[in-house]
């Protein structure tokens, strides 16, 4: 029996099926095959082009390419050979995945985006804002959803540890390729630091960097975008109200009261820069015992008062989204780079975190709380 002819074409179906691990689009729409040669016994030449010479996904591409076209039948040996895009070819590929516009805008403010965007802020630090924000990703991320999150805390950036990565993003041309690690997509300013220097920057420059973070990253076609707000209710929080001005406020709390009044603040930003607030999620809510009774480690109710003053203030209903009780777990997971809602799904914070990735996934947008464009500030 001789030996099945192999197409050309047959092996283009074939790497149609592999995805650049960064862009996440088939590497046949993106320029990226040079050539594909088949000889007589079967074996097959791929060359293929990186966008760019240090690419970190080099040999996933090439492993990638060479399963997919030993998968072909009557393939004998498959030999991926690496090439480099000329500046032209990447300024293709920017224009094709991005258009042609010289200034690079923000997807997620131009009407008729279909992302979410959800700006998890609180009026203090150390409430677990960033576990939250983490874990929700996550959670979102496994129901099959297109997920980013935007490290926005310039000075206290913890989600890359959280999400167990130190990659570098990869630059092709003015975009950034942001690096993915559990299905979520990630940018932080400490991918651009050096081991844990602190950034010493001013408002503008804060500004600056999430601009660019917002505009330069390429993100795709995100679902939902998730932003680490730095705590409190200074320039980043106005800067994102700037730029997008579509974003969400998630406001994070515990139980005490002291805290809940500080986040209040924090979601009161909403109403002068007319932005809806998603909900209130309350962390730390309660430490569970051996015996099965809860202790209320920082007092009782703060979320729902926290809910409830909002509500009052903003004319429209703003949703306790739930309670995350307080477990070492969370930051044991925090600190090992897996989110506890993939590496403990079935204990008691994993599943409250789900829950509440479960109401912002589904939630239908209304009228409720969105800018009419009224000025409601009082102009003295």
């Amino acid at each position: 029996m001789g030996l099945m002819a192999v197409s050309e074409s047959d092996v283009r179906s074939a790497l149609a099926r592999v995805q650049d691990p960064e862009i996440r689009k088939p590497i046949t729409d993106l320029g990226m095959v040079k050539s594909i040669e088949i000889g007589t016994d079967g074996s097959v030449d791929v060359a293929i082009y990186l966008t760019t010479a240090g690419c970190p996904m080099r040999t996933e591409i090439s492993d990638r390419v060479t399963k997919a076209v030993a998968d072909v039948a009557g393939v004998g040996e498959v030999r991926v050979t690496l090439d480099v895009m000329s500046d032209e070819q990447r300024t293709e590929l920017r224009k094709s995945l991005r258009g042609d516009s010289t200034e690079p805008v923000i997807p997620f403010a131009q009407p008729g985006s279909l992302t979410r965007v959800y700006a998890v802020a609180s009026g203090k630090g150390g409430v677990g804002k960033s576990s939250v924000t983490v874990n929700l990703a996550a959670a979102l991320a496994a129901r099959g959803l297109s997920v980013g999150v935007l490290d926005a805390d310039i000075y206290g950036h913890s989600i890359p540890r959280m999400l167990g990565t130190s990659a570098k993003p990869t630059q092709v041309e003015r975009m950034i390729m942001p690096p993915v690690a559990h299905d979520v997509k990630m940018i932080s300013i400490a991918q651009f630091t050096e081991g844990n220097t602190p950034v010493v920057w001013r408002g503008p420059m804060l500004h600056r960097a999430l601009q660019q973070f917002l505009a330069d990253v390429f993100w795709g076609d995100l679902d939902v975008l998730l932003l680490d707000l730095p705590p409190g209710t200074g320039d980043v929080a106005i800067s994102v109200a700037q730029l997008i001005p579509n974003a969400e406020i998630l406001v994070v709390t515990t139980p005490q009261q002291a805290a809940a009044e500080v986040a209040e603040r924090a979601g009161s930003i909403a109403l002068q820069t007319r932005q809806r607030i998603a909900g209130v999620v309350e962390n730390m809510s309660w430490l569970e015992l051996p015996d099965g009774t809860r202790m209320d480690v920082f007092g009782t109710g703060g979320g729902q008062a926290v809910a409830e003053r909002l509500t009052r203030a903003v004319g429209a209903t703003v949703p306790l989204l739930g309670q995350i009780p307080l477990d070492p777990a969370i930051r044991e997971a925090g600190d090992a780079g897996i989110p506890i809602v993939l590496g403990s799904p079935d204990s008691p914070p994993a599943v409250a975190m789900k829950e509440i990735a479960d109401k912002l996934a589904v939630r239908k947008r209304g009228l409720a709380g969105m800018s009419l464009g009224i000025d409601t500030t009082r102009h003295l």
